[in-house]
């Protein structure tokens, strides 16, 4: 019933695909520059600079994986939306920023949030069956 609308089985598939997959290569980001995001990490305040680095890149990974896949989708897009929304607050306080630094962090305070957003969206159809999908879950 819920993908009933002409096209919406394609339209939903190709958002999965752009939303999982891009967080899915933003994890791997975290893999590719490790020692360099610690460092911004460590810049933060954040314990484990390293470790949360690493431990993000997986979850990004995991999560964008499971969303394009549909695998499990509820925890993949669960887990997404909680990042996301800790990482605008924790790593993005623009509030404590000036100038051009301000913007730059309201910019990626603001993605984070509406990535927060989409995550949720996804949570919320998560229980229904996704056409072009695994539908492994819960």
């Amino acid at each position: 019933m819920m993908f009933e609308t002409a096209g919406a089985d394609v339209v939903f598939l190709l958002s999965r695909v752009i939303f999982g997959g891009v967080l899915a290569f933003m994890g791997l980001n975290h893999f590719m520059s490790a020692e360099e995001m610690a460092g911004y990490a460590e810049f933060k305040g954040l314990p484990a600079p390293r470790m949360s680095v690493l431990g993000s890149g997986g979850l990004l990974v995991f999560g964008g994986l499971s969303v394009v896949a549909g695998v499990y989708p509820s925890i993949g897009a669960g887990a997404l939306a909680l990042f996301l929304f800790v990482s605008a607050v924790t790593m993005h306080d623009f509030w404590n920023m000036e100038g051009e630094d301000a913007e730059n962090e309201m910019t990626s305070f603001l993605k984070n949030l509406y990535g927060t957003g989409g995550a949720l969206v996804v949570l919320a159809v998560a229980g229904a069956q996704w056409p072009y999908a695994l539908n492994i879950g819960l």
